[in-house]
């Protein structure tokens, strides 16, 4: 017969376990932490989200190219879905430029706004690198 009674963990297996689940604690921390920040950035200046996501909408479209299957499988259904997406567009940005006046925003407001929301979205991404670095950092 076997023994099949598991083997106690070895101290350097415990060391190593305690160590990791640690370390996963603090990441999770950091992580909210950076969460946190974010939002409280994004509700601090809601303009800029709707900006920013226009803006990054835009590109993304501006950046997909058709490919022959797409325009093979809808055919006609493709052409009036496309009139329909930028008759959508045209009304959204209409709109989104009716909120910046009654804003009071002007060409140059939005790009500032813009400008705050890249610089936000870039300190996020800092900040939730430095606490992903710090939450993997061995503790001394």
């Amino acid at each position: 017969m076997t023994d099949d009674t598991p083997t106690p963990p070895t101290p350097q297996a415990e060391t190593a376990a305690t160590r990791l689940t640690q370390t996963a604690a603090r990441a999770r921390e950091q992580a909210a932490l950076a969460a946190r920040q974010t939002a409280d950035s994004i509700e601090g200046n809601p303009l800029s989200v709707l900006v920013g996501g226009l803006a990054l909408g835009v590109i993304a479209g501006a950046l997909l190219p058709r490919t022959a299957r797409e325009s093979g499988a809808l055919g006609g259904v493709g052409k009036q879905l496309t009139k329909g997406a930028s008759a959508a567009f045209k009304a959204a940005r209409d709109a989104g430029k009716a909120e910046l006046i009654a804003a009071g925003l002007d060409r140059s407001g939005a790009r500032e706004q813009l400008g705050k929301l890249v610089n936000s979205i870039g300190q996020a991404a800092s900040k939730a690198t430095e606490a992903a670095k710090a939450a993997t950092k061995k503790p001394e």
